[in-house]
């Protein structure tokens, strides 16, 4: 395809053009035939882009990166990362690549990033390809985590490819074409600072100030300043993964935004029964990232970050300045628990029908989480049948126990609260990815059956408000289903 097939968009390459020494030009590996699986319509509006168009031949090649817009500059990425806590210096795009920023419709930079694409300079001897599975997973959990009012990436499109890429099995290739706000990562600092190459650091804040955080251009410290944003918003947006019961399964610090948007759904998963001890990823095998770990594993990669921009805190080089520049980042720090607690806090007074903030509901709180974790009753159900016992029905929420002794006792206490029924219905969702569903999705898929996939996609972008004849969509997992596994898709 010729450089002009994909003439209807244009790329801005500010990230290359800004920061070359953490860019590589590149070019993605044209697929043997390419089948567009899944197209996010409503995505490409939001981006200014005629969904028609995608859909074409030009448009297929544009989201496999083989057709680019004249003056595009794809690039892929380096960063560092810490890989289950161990430092690895060299990471970055090994199968990916930024393609540029598109302006979207709202006048926001987006950056458009293909998964999937080839290897590249930084594949450490992987293939750098992708299989249908996981990028589809992708795409199905992004657009949950959107309906659901949480900051994330999301997948454009997935495309087909043709190409047969070797997993546990032979698995059908596939491109994913992501949209981020962009893709600066704590690895991306964390690599700047191993070079020792300080203004290029410096450069890197100022790139990160302008692209997400515009109002602290003026920060009398940009540094600190972008540390204390990027501290705030990933520990809310880490407290309200916890609030529905999402497990991200990979939380290195090379997969934690800048942004603060959810970003590589590998081997992630939603809660089935209560466990702070869920994991779900193949190669977790000490339980680092599992569920009730991530809002300590979100302040060790702050921690991270933090140490990342010390140079640039310090006021000298002499030891004075350095002691400053750990005192200063410490007291950042210190913000992370404080808004993490009040924001999982406020979210769960909202779960339970707005109860009050004291005593009394913090011990209703802990009971509560005591007894859905002896009882291993499914986390979503439970908040969502709540709401009928407050309108005065115990019978939905009563029948997720074997034994509904202890419900009872503890239904007593809350219902003293006033709990507000309405309100519930609003923040507690009545349909998630569900694990046995997202499942059973893939495999149709993957074996060239997209419509349980569509069904699902459509029911959880509307995950707060009940419909008829979508039982099956609400139910927990089958008994049989489990214990429930998923991989990296690498």
């Amino acid at each position: 395809m010729t450089p002009t097939a994909a003439a209807e968009i244009t790329l801005s390459h500010r990230f290359a053009d800004e920061l070359p020494e953490l860019a590589v030009d590149w070019q993605a590996v044209e697929p043997p035939a390419s089948q567009l699986l899944v197209l996010n319509d409503a995505l490409a509006a939001d981006l200014g882009v005629d969904p028609a168009y995608l859909r074409s031949p030009e448009g297929v090649g544009f989201l496999t990166g083989v057709a680019v817009p004249e003056g595009a500059r794809p690039v892929a990425q380096a960063y560092a990362g810490h890989q289950f806590g161990a430092f690895n210096p060299r990471l970055g795009d090994g199968r990916a690549l930024l393609l540029g920023e598109i302006t979207d419709r709202e006048g926001a930079l987006r950056d458009i990033h293909l998964k999937g694409s080839g290897p590249t300079p930084f594949s450490r001897g992987g293939d750098g390809f992708a299989a249908v599975g996981p990028m589809l997973r992708e795409y199905i959990v992004g657009e949950a985590m959107h309906a659901l009012g949480i900051p994330t990436t999301r997948a454009l499109a997935v495309v087909a490819t043709g190409r047969t890429v070797r997993r546990e099995s032979d698995l059908p290739g596939a491109v994913l074409t992501r949209v981020a706000s962009s893709h600066l990562r704590v690895g991306t600092f964390v690599l700047a600072r191993a070079t020792g190459d300080i203004p290029l650091l410096q450069r890197l804040v100022d790139h990160a100030i302008a692209r997400h955080y515009p109002h602290l251009g003026g920060a009398e410290n940009r540094a600190l300043a972008l540390l204390d944003a990027v501290i705030d918003a990933q520990a809310r947006l880490i407290a309200r993964w916890m609030l529905v019961g999402f497990v991200h399964g990979v939380m290195n610090t090379d997969n934690m935004t800048i942004s603060g948007e959810t970003i590589d759904y590998g081997p992630c998963a939603f809660l089935d029964a209560f466990d702070v001890g869920a994991v779900f990823s193949s190669i977790d095998q000490q339980g680092r990232y599992a569920y009730g770990a991530q809002p300590a594993i979100g302040e060790w990669n702050l921690a991270r970050f933090a140490e990342a921009l010390l140079p640039l805190l310090a006021e000298g080089a002499d030891a004075a300045g350095v002691d400053a520049a750990v005192a200063a980042a410490q007291q950042s720090l210190a913000a992370y628990r404080e808004t993490y607690n009040a924001t999982w806090a406020e979210g769960m007074h909202a779960k339970l029908g707005g109860t009050p903030d004291d005593e009394r509901t913090a011990v209703l709180v802990n009971d509560m989480f005591d007894m859905l974790a002896m009882a291993r009753v499914d986390d979503t159900s439970f908040f969502r049948r709540l709401a009928s016992a407050a309108r005065g029905d115990r019978e939905p929420a009563r029948a997720l126990f074997a034994d509904p002794a202890p419900f009872d006792l503890w239904v007593e206490r809350w219902l003293t609260l006033a709990p507000d029924p309405d309100l519930m219905d609003r923040v507690n969702p009545l349909y998630i990815p569900r694990n046995h569903l997202v499942e059973e999705a893939l495999a149709a898929a993957t074996d060239g059956d997209l419509a349980p996939l569509d069904d699902l996609v459509e029911v959880i972008r509307h995950p707060f408000t009940a419909r008829p004849g979508l039982a099956r969509y609400e139910e927990p997992a089958p008994a049989a289903f489990g214990p429930y596994v998923t991989y990296c898709g690498t």
